[in-house]
C-alpha cells in the first residue's frame, strides 16, 4: 500500500515538474529570438522557418546544392538529414495551417504573431518529448530512493538549466532535440540495453553534428564494457551493425548517389568558416586576443593545431573509460570531451556550451555546488549573445530563479564547503563586475568589443578549470552511478 501510494505521488510530483518546466520555458518565448526585424538574413529563427520552406518545396535531392531557388549563403542547410526530416514535418504541418509562412522564396523573413506563436510551439513540443520526459525518467530511475522534496528540487534543478532554455526558448533552436536523444542512449545504456543506445545516440549524431562532442565517451564505454562481455566480438559486431543500419536509414537518399553524399558532408564541416566565430569562450579565442592565430598562421595549421589540441585533451578521459567502463564515468566523460571539444576543436560556437550542459546538469544531484556553478558560468558566457537578441531581461530572471532553487536544495540538503561557498562568491562578483562595467562604461573606440572579450576570457578560464576538475572527478571515482552516494556529506533528509 505504502509503495503505490509513493509510486502516485512520484507521477505528480514529476507531472508539477513538467508543467513548472514547460511554464518557465512559455514565459522565456515570449521575449525577442535571434534576428527578430533585422533583415537582411534575420537569424536562427529564419534559419530554422527558411529550412522548413526549402523541405517543403524542394525535391530532396536539392536540399543541400545551391540552386536558383536554395541560395545556400542565405541559411542554407548545414545540418544532418535529420534535422531536415524534422524541417520537412514542421513545414508540412505550416503549410497546412497557412501556406504564406513556407512559400518558396517569398516568404523570407516572414514574421507575423501567428508564425512566431507556431514557431515557439514546435519547440516546446519537441522538447517535452525528447528531453523534459527523457529527464524525468533519468530522475526516476537514479533518485527514486531519495526524499519526496529533494527529489522534486534535482528534477526542477535538471529542467530549468537556464543555458538550453535560453537558447531554444528564446534565441530560437532545437537543442532540446539532439541532447535528448544523448539522454535517451544513457538512459537505454544504462538499463544494459546497450543496442537501443546506440542507435539513439547515432540519431542524434544524425540530428545534429555537433554531438561528435558526445561521441568518444559513448563509444568508448560500449568498447570497455563489450571487452568485458562473455562474448566480445559478438557484442562489437553487433553495435556496430546497429550503427551503421541507423546511419544507412537516415542517409538514404542521399546514398543513391555520391555526389550527393558529398554535398551533405560539404555542407556539415564548412572548414572554411574559420577557427572560431563571434566571441566565443574557447583557448584559441582567448589566445587571440595577445596572439593573432587568425593572421599568422594558414587555415590547414590551424585545422592541424586544433586537431591536436583537441586529441591531448580528450585521451585521457577516453582510454580511463575504457579500461574503467562504468555508468558515473561515462556521465563524467560526456562533460569532458564536450568541454575538451568545446574548448580545442575547430569552428567552435559560443552555443556549443550545451553539449557539455546536458551531462553536467545530470551530475547535479551528485555534485551540485560544482555542477551548478558551471551552468551559472554557461549562461554567462552567452550573454553577448543575448544582448544582441534582446534577451537580457529573460537572462537575469532565470538566473536569479536558478540561483535561488541552488540555494535552497544546497542549504537545506547538502554541506557545501567553505571553499565552495568562496567560489561560488568570487565568481558572482566577477559576473556582477563585467555587467556593471557593461551598463556605465562605453567601450573605448579602439576596443568595441571589449566587454564581450572579457567575458570569453574569463568564461574560458574557468571552463578550463572545470575540465581538470573533471578530469579528475573521473579518476578518482570509484562507484556506479545507480549506487553513488547522493549526499557524501549529508545532513538530515
Amino acid at each position: 500500500m505504502e509503495a503505490s501510494i509513493s509510486n502516485i505521488s512520484c507521477r505528480w510530483d514529476s507531472v508539477v515538474a513538467a508543467l513548472i518546466a514547460v511554464l518557465i520555458r512559455w514565459c522565456i518565448s515570449l521575449n525577442p529570438y535571434s534576428g527578430k526585424g533585422k533583415p537582411p538574413m534575420y537569424g536562427d529563427y529564419e534559419a530554422q522557418r527558411h529550412w522548413m520552406e526549402l523541405t517543403t518545396n524542394l525535391p530532396i535531392s536539392q536540399w543541400y546544392f545551391e540552386s536558383p531557388n536554395n541560395n545556400l549563403s542565405y541559411w542554407g542547410i548545414d545540418y544532418p538529414p535529420l534535422t531536415a526530416y524534422h524541417m520537412w514535418i514542421c513545414g508540412q504541418i505550416a503549410k497546412t495551417i497557412n501556406p504564406k509562412w513556407v512559400e518558396l522564396n517569398t516568404s523570407h523573413g516572414y514574421e507575423s504573431a501567428d508564425h512566431q506563436l507556431f514557431m515557439r510551439y514546435t519547440v516546446i513540443v519537441v522538447d517535452i518529448i525528447f528531453y523534459i520526459i527523457p529527464i524525468l525518467l533519468f530522475c526516476k530511475m537514479f533518485l527514486a530512493d531519495r526524499a519526496r522534496v529533494l527529489r522534486f528540487s534535482l528534477s526542477l534543478l535538471i529542467l530549468l538549466q537556464p543555458a538550453i532554455l535560453l537558447i531554444d526558448h528564446g534565441h530560437f533552436q532545437y537543442n532540446c532535440c539532439s541532447l535528448g536523444l544523448a539522454l535517451i542512449a544513457f538512459i537505454f545504456i544504462a538499463r544494459d540495453q546497450d543496442l537501443f543506445g546506440a542507435c539513439a545516440f547515432t540519431l542524434a549524431l544524425n540530428y545534429k553534428q555537433m554531438e561528435l562532442y558526445h561521441s568518444l565517451p559513448f563509444f568508448c564505454y560500449l568498447l570497455g564494457k563489450s571487452l568485458r562481455s562473455s562474448k566480445p566480438l559478438l557484442k562489437i559486431i553487433a553495435l556496430g551493425l546497429v550503427v551503421i543500419i541507423t546511419f544507412g536509414l537516415c542517409w538514404l537518399p542521399f546514398l543513391f548517389d555520391v555526389n550527393q553524399a558529398v554535398q551533405v558532408v560539404k555542407r556539415l564541416f564548412p572548414f572554411n568558416r574559420g577557427l572560431y566565430e563571434d566571441k566565443v569562450s574557447n583557448v584559441w579565442c582567448t589566445l587571440n586576443i595577445v596572439i593573432k592565430l587568425r593572421q599568422l598562421y594558414s587555415q590547414q595549421t590551424l585545422i592541424g593545431l586544433s586537431f591536436c589540441g583537441t586529441i591531448i585533451a580528450v585521451l585521457p578521459s577516453s582510454i580511463h573509460l575504457i579500461l574503467y567502463p562504468t555508468l558515473r564515468r561515462l556521465l563524467i566523460a560526456l562533460v569532458n570531451c564536450s568541454l575538451a571539444f568545446f574548448l580545442f576543436s575547430f569552428q567552435v560556437h559560443e552555443k556549443s556550451v550545451l553539449i557539455a550542459c546536458m551531462p553536467v546538469s545530470l551530475l547535479l544531484p551528485w555534485h551540485p555546488a560544482e555542477c551548478g556553478l558551471f551552468l551559472l558560468w554557461a549562461s554567462f558566457s552567452m550573454v553577448p549573445l543575448l544582448i544582441k537578441d534582446g534577451l537580457i531581461v529573460a537572462y537575469i530572471a532565470i538566473m536569479l530563479l536558478y540561483l535561488c532553487l541552488l540555494y535552497l536544495s544546497m542549504e537545506s540538503y547538502y554541506h557545501i564547503s567553505s571553499y565552495q561557498k568562496y567560489l561560488y562568491g568570487v565568481s558572482i562578483m566577477v559576473m556582477l563586475a563585467i555587467h556593471g562595467y557593461s551598463s556605465i562604461v562605453i567601450p573605448p573606440k579602439r576596443y568595441p568589443d571589449l566587454v564581450a572579450v572579457l567575458i570569453s576570457a574569463t568564461s574560458c578560464c574557468c571552463y578550463l578549470m572545470f575540465l581538470i576538475f573533471y578530469n579528475y572527478l573521473q579518476f578518482v571515482t570509484t562507484d556506479n552511478l545507480l549506487n553513488a552516494p547522493l549526499i557524501s556529506k549529508s545532513k538530515s533528509e
